[in-house]
């Protein structure tokens, strides 16, 4: 599969004032469980999630859990994703969200990427009644020709209504990666900006980051029409 091509079954929509979904605080939906009050009081942003290619490493039907990381060694990272009905701004509850990344080596695991039998760092969760699905997992390797990225896939009612990828900014990057084990293999041949798909929507799919402990952790809020 052509990891470059974009899919393009819906338009990309910004937020007023160049607020961007990256910028959303999921636990702000979370104090509210119809989302109207985090709306209203201009914390949650709401926009349409921007499409982008699957990629060539989905394993469809995986299973439901939280911990994701398998022993995989990294930098810990707690990753919070809210999805929310673009067209009323609330939270979606029993949605059922995908995702799947490299490892601190650049390797993926299930059957499509040479791994059969293996299912580390790809996992599903069912948001809750604010919407939000986490996962525990580790900062993302990278691989040759791609800046740092999780691949997500959203499913309600049975139906996709969205295929994308998460990216961090490369400041926050080049920190994690100064640290065992990703220093050992260098920074990624790829930044951001020089990334195809990255510059298809990708800055409007920057995870906010911030410190907790040890490691990280990742939120972002995914607008999709139902």
């Amino acid at each position: 599969m052509d990891e470059t091509s974009r899919l393009t079954r819906r338009e990309t929509l910004l937020a007023a004032g160049g607020a961007l979904a990256a910028a959303v605080i999921p636990d702000a939906a979370k104090a509210a469980a119809s989302g109207t009050a985090a709306v209203a009081s201009g914390t949650v942003a709401c926009v349409l999630a921007p499409e982008m290619t699957e990629g060539p490493f989905y394993v469809p039907g995986e299973k439901l859990r939280r911990a994701i990381a398998e022993g995989k060694a990294g930098t810990p990272l707690e990753l919070r994703l809210t999805v929310l009905d673009v067209a009323r701004c609330t939270p979606i509850k029993n949605a059922t969200v995908e995702v799947w990344h490299a490892d601190a080596g650049g390797e993926y695991s299930g059957a499509v990427a040479n791994r059969p039998g293996t299912n580390f760092l790809r996992g599903a969760q069912r948001t809750d009644r604010t919407g939000l699905a986490s996962f525990q997992t580790i900062y993302p390797g990278w691989y040759q020709g791609r800046a740092v990225h999780i691949h997500v896939k959203v499913h309600v009612g049975g139906n996709v209504v969205h295929t994308g990828q998460f990216f961090f900014k490369d400041a926050v990057t080049k920190t994690v990666y100064a640290r065992a084990p990703y220093e050992s293999r260098g920074g990624p041949d790829v930044l951001n900006a020089a990334d195809a798909i990255y510059r298809n929507g990708g800055s409007r799919s920057l995870l906010a980051v911030r410190r907790r402990g040890g490691g990280y952790v990742g939120s972002i809020a995914v607008g999709v029409h139902r």
